[in-house]
């Protein structure tokens, strides 16, 4: 039976390190190479027009959304709406509106091309200030869990 050293192999590895360490060495004592240091990309602010919903009249802090809809089933529309849901599904906006409905809402169902997106409307009325008391009571309501009710100014 025969045994093997490790020395042979511990010989390499330290001369290895040892070689490394007078290459680092050797490294830190030449003249520093400027380090480039790196610049944060910034990339310019560009000027592109909205097609967020505008708020037309904030006087009295009631937003408003103005949008071009044109009115899919129900009797038309005055210039405030309350909109209280948006699909893109119209099975599913006919759904709301009979809720609406069998609650006692004149409610209509306006499509904004734009967007592809049916809007839900519960009541119009030719003012702002009636449309949001109107809004006011249906926000948080049955039909409108989340209180996102909207204002809704229609364009044609």
């Amino acid at each position: 039976m025969s045994f093997t050293g490790c020395k042979s192999s511990e010989s390499a590895y330290k001369k290895a390190y040892e070689k490394a360490q007078a290459q680092a060495a050797q490294q830190q004592t030449q003249t520093p190479v400027q380090q480039q240091t790196e610049v944060p990309v910034v990339v310019p602010v560009q000027t592109v027009p909205s097609n967020q919903t505008q708020v037309v009249d904030n006087l009295d802090n009631v937003s408003v959304r103005q949008e071009r809809v044109a009115v899919v089933s129900g009797a038309g529309l005055k210039n405030y709406s309350v909109v209280v849901g948006s699909f893109s599904v119209i099975a599913n906006a006919e759904g709301l509106q009979q809720r609406l409905k069998n609650a006692g809402y004149d409610a209509q169902i306006a499509k904004n091309e734009e967007r592809g997106m049916y809007r839900v409307i519960a009541s119009t009325f030719d003012t702002k200030a009636e449309a949001a008391a109107s809004r006011n009571n249906i926000s948080g309501g049955q039909f409108n869990p989340n209180g996102d009710a909207w204002l809704l100014f229609c364009t044609r």
